[in-house]
């Protein structure tokens, strides 16, 4: 299977950072592909000829109550978690129904953006789920996406549909593919995604993953 981008047809492979824009609806499985690709990355053997593989970033998913949604709730792939957005968090800012808590994206989101370790050796990758109008509307966390899309290393991200200024000036870079995930593809895209990661990180020469 094969999706093209912005940037050339999915699966090419480049010299540059790879630079991931997953788009798609709400409850299509953005958060779901996400994890599971973390998962893979994860699995993989290593040898210290390979170097070692650094997969930092987070997640967010929804909090329900008694069959309701009131909330998201913020994980990093290290494990830290916190609630991000609720009902009843008072704001502002305000996203809809739910009040934003932009402490947990300055104490939480914005270090798991930063690989663990500075080594060389280190080839890094940041999954983001997602940049959205609530992680978006943290100053700190926008500053920080722009500095890393313009750095050297490799970024799976998931998007919405809806537009913001941020992330439509992203999509419309020529470095970045823009992925459509549905549900047609959504229990696919992370065995091609990490296939393809895998083989950039084992290229020789390569200083990335």
């Amino acid at each position: 299977m094969r999706f093209a981008g912005r940037s050339g047809p999915y699966g090419s492979e480049r010299d540059m950072p790879t630079r991931i824009l997953l788009e798609g609806r709400p409850g299509v499985g953005k958060t779901t592909a996400v994890r599971r690709l973390a998962a893979l990355l994860g699995r993989l053997p290593r040898t210290s000829s390979e170097g070692t593989l650094t997969v930092t970033g987070f997640t967010t998913e929804e909090i329900r109550h008694g069959g309701s949604r009131v909330g998201f709730a913020l994980e990093t792939l290290s494990g830290r978690r916190a609630v991000l957005s609720h009902v009843d968090f008072p704001g502002p800012p305000q996203v809809g129904r739910y009040g934003v808590d932009l402490g947990v994206m300055e104490r939480l989101a914005l270090p798991s953006l930063k690989p663990a370790s500075p080594s060389p050796a280190t080839g890094p990758l940041v999954l983001i789920d997602e940049l959205g109008q609530m992680e978006l509307a943290c100053p700190a966390f926008r500053d920080a996406v722009r500095s890393l899309f313009e750095s050297d290393v490799d970024i799976v991200a998931t998007v919405h549909v809806r537009g913001h200024p941020l992330t439509d000036a992203l999509k419309q870079r020529a470095d970045i593919e823009v992925i459509h995930i549905t549900r047609a593809n959504r229990d696919v895209l992370p065995e091609e995604l990490s296939a393809r990661l895998e083989r950039r990180r084992s290229r020789p020469g390569s200083r990335n993953i």
